[in-house]
């Protein structure tokens, strides 16, 4: 009898610590979950979950609150998140996102989102360069650290040229287009709804990525998040599918929402959905494709240490459900 009132005991406390963990767990979910908002190049699916409030409902379910921060630059999101002001870079590319963690700051890859080819550009006035090779000693504007610096750094090693030849001037993308409409630098690099408008304004495409290296665009969590919170990355990817279906079935209006954001025509944002080569899952033929590009950043003595793609790209990226940092030896 003794024996039985302690199991009864044993099993009671086991109930009421398992009701304490859980009612510890509810109330951990953060308030606010703090996402990138990154339209450029033509980052459709984003848009859309934006415009049509998708994220904000599935969230507030959970009692969370969606607060989106405006920030283009690959270089920019990963500093947010080792700030950890950042949870979710919606769009972020693999050059930012290897530089990052061989740097010490970790960042995991959660899902592809596209291989933009032609949506990256090198773009020169109507009487500047006609070809790379005319760079030489010439300055160029735009984003260090970046898919687009690394293309810049590709086209010049193909034509046995060094980074050294060419003076980068680091300038956000509408900076770099500003300075290069008004005669202030040779070149600026470009992506998508830019690269129109300069066509409109008399400027030419030098070179795009395609043929210098294949641009992969992801979304990115920080490590910490993804460990503490891994329902609601899956929540976040969830919702993202659902904007591609969306997207999928209702093209032309999914197109219009894009085009009404970057203020282009309609025609303008078909060509850069066209160009955004959008894609739903990650192939594990990408995975040459970014360690490809740790071994160009190594030489080109962008990193100091090569790192392991695998390292850092979480399950959930090739369609499992996203794992605990824990679980998988990934912090």
């Amino acid at each position: 009898m003794k024996n039985l009132k302690k199991i009864i005991l044993a099993a009671a406390l086991a109930v009421l610590a398992a009701g304490a963990f859980g009612q510890s767990r509810r109330q951990q979910t953060p308030r606010v979950i703090n996402i990138s908002y990154v339209e450029s190049p033509f980052n459709l699916q984003i848009m859309v979950m934006k415009e049509r409030r998708m994220l904000e409902t599935a969230f507030a379910a959970r009692g969370v609150e969606v607060r989106w921060h405006d920030i283009n630059s690959g270089a920019d999101q990963t500093q947010a998140m080792a700030a950890g002001s950042l949870d979710i870079a919606s769009v972020i590319n693999s050059t930012s996102v290897i530089l990052a963690n061989a740097a010490g700051n970790p960042v995991n890859i959660a899902a592809l989102v596209s291989r933009p080819r032609q949506s990256f550009a090198l773009m020169v006035g109507p009487d500047g360069p006609r070809s790379v090779r005319e760079l030489k000693g010439k300055t160029v504007a735009g984003p260090k650290g970046t898919v687009l610096h690394q293309m810049l750094i590709a086209a010049l090693v193909r034509e046995g040229m060094s980074p050294a030849d060419v003076n980068l001037i680091q300038m956000g993308l509408p900076e770099a287009r500003t300075a290069l409409l008004a005669g202030r630098v040779d070149g600026a690099l470009q992506a998508a709804s830019l690269i129109i408008r300069n066509q409109e304004a008399r400027m030419r495409v030098l070179i795009t990525a395609d043929g210098y290296m294949t641009p992969l665009l992801f979304t990115a969590v920080r490590p910490g998040f993804v460990r503490e919170y891994p329902e609601l990355v899956r929540l976040y990817l969830d919702i993202q599918a659902e904007a591609y279906d969306w997207i999928a079935a209702n093209t032309r209006e999914a197109v219009a929402i894009g085009s009404r954001m970057q203020q282009i025509s309609a025609d303008d944002g078909m060509k850069l959905f066209q160009w955004s080569g959008i894609a739903r899952v990650m192939e594990r033929s990408d995975l040459p494709a970014i360690q490809a590009d740790v071994d160009f950043l190594y030489e080109q003595g962008m990193i100091e240490r090569k790192v392991r793609p695998g390292d850092f790209i979480l399950p959930n990226a090739y369609g499992s459900a996203p794992t605990r940092a824990e679980d998988t030896g990934r912090r």
